[in-house]
């Protein structure tokens, strides 16, 4: 497969793991959260990183970037988080150039999910993007691969049924529950934790359930009253948890702690309990197991649920596959082009010297000289000459090193090194 090199002197890379070769505990070592994704494009700048952008979710965590050598991500990804980099090395995937590319297709548009169609992870790469504009490390090519990603997403989203059914985990979850709980809407349900899944789920609970006895949980008081408020639920202080995980039937812990915060101490199980931990890293010590009534479930045992619309899904997945296809290679012209611009830019530069040249030699030599109809003639030459050059390299048929290298010797060409 022929290689995009997208910068002289670096590579484009995707270097990350994910729940297919990471348990939970694993993925919990390396997991980012926000103040430390800005620390790594803090760091890659300082470096002279161009273009880096970070992704982290409950079922992987990504960088995708510039580099001489795709150890300078891993270096970076290792020293911000609490893994090592022989641990990483055990369950991590490195792409470079076009393979990074598809990558990251693939990721964006839900075809690499831990459950297939999961749409979620394309607004981790808008967040990834917006954090790494913040910073300076969007540089046009991310720009342009995270804008195309989305638009492919966006199309399988409305021509195919690839996320119809239960496509995240917050759904799966509220599956678990209506599939293991008898007499849900008579049920105690208590959730820790408001961030994005816990509000899907609380969100897919509400509508599923019918049950109005759900208490919401969280560090800060006003971000639980926020949600709260909208689907008319109880809220309580962060220091009634015991109390409150002590009339609950079901307990739902969706925080984004990196220590667990729910231990065998905190239960105090009278009457069965279901624990759904949804966070990466783990949020309930293991500890809880030895509890007789309680069941405890983690998000990678949910994962592996496949409800009914799951095979109907699969059949989905050429035509997104070609969907792909179709926006990757548009994609891939745009870097072709990238690629001759500058020096198309540096031809138009030199033939606009000889241009100058001419007119001011014809000026001094001509009586009554027209400079400024010379410069309109000049300047649709110049165009359409350039327009030539630049149409026989976007040709399928020419070899576009060879044709660059070729345009540089003829016109003795110095390209600014942007």
């Amino acid at each position: 497969m022929r290689d995009y090199h997208i910068s002289k002197h670096n590579s484009f890379y995707a270097v990350g793991l994910s729940y297919k070769k990471a348990d939970a505990e694993v993925r919990g070592k390396f997991s980012l959260d926000v103040p430390a994704i800005d620390h790594i494009l803090g760091k890659a700048k300082e470096i002279g990183i161009d273009g880096l952008l970070a992704i982290s979710t409950c079922n992987r965590t990504e960088l995708y970037g510039f580099a001489q050598h795709p150890y300078q991500l891993i270096k970076l990804l290792c020293d911000e988080t609490h893994g090592t980099v022989e641990e990483f090395q055990e369950v991590a995937y490195v792409y470079k150039n076009h393979d990074a590319i598809s990558h990251m297709f693939k990721v964006g548009t839900g075809l690499d999910s831990q459950i297939l169609g999961d749409f979620e992870i394309i607004s981790q790469i808008k967040q990834g993007f917006y954090r790494a504009k913040k910073y300076d490390m969007a540089n046009p090519f991310l720009e342009r691969l995270c804008n195309a990603v989305i638009q492919a997403s966006k199309r399988i989203k409305n021509e195919t049924e690839l996320s119809s059914g239960a496509t995240s985990v917050a759904f799966a979850s509220v599956k678990y529950i209506l599939d293991n709980v008898t007499d849900i809407s008579n049920k105690n349900i208590l959730l820790f934790g408001t961030g994005k899944i816990g509000r899907n789920t609380c969100e897919n609970l509400v509508k599923h359930s019918n049950n109005s006895h759900i208490t919401l949980i969280n560090r800060t008081r006003e971000k639980a009253e926020d949600i709260a408020g909208k689907f008319h639920l109880t809220v309580k202080d962060y220091g009634d948890l015991q109390t409150e995980i002590r009339k609950a039937d079901i307990l739902v812990v969706a925080t984004g702690a990196q220590l667990p915060t729910v231990s065998k101490a905190l239960i105090y199980p009278k009457k069965p309990l279901l624990v759904l931990d949804l966070s990466v890293p783990k949020n309930v010590s293991d500890d809880v197991k030895q509890l007789d009534n309680v069941t405890l479930v983690h998000l990678d045992q949910l994962s592996q649920i496949t409800d009914e619309t799951l095979a109907k899904r699969k059949e989905y997945v050429p035509k997104a596959e070609a969907i792909i296809e179709k926006v990757k290679k548009d994609f891939l012209k745009w870097l072709e082009t990238r690629k001759f611009a500058p020096v198309i830019n540096a031809l138009k530069d030199k033939l606009n010297t000889m241009k100058t040249e001419e007119i001011d030699f014809q000026t001094k030599k001509i009586e009554g000289f027209d400079q400024i109809q010379a410069e309109i003639i000049s300047d649709r030459i110049i165009q359409k000459i350039t327009k030539q050059f630049a149409n026989h390299l976007k040709s399928n048929e020419v070899d576009t090193d060879d044709s660059l290298e070729l345009i540089q010797k003829v016109f003795q060409l110095e390209l600014h090194s942007k």
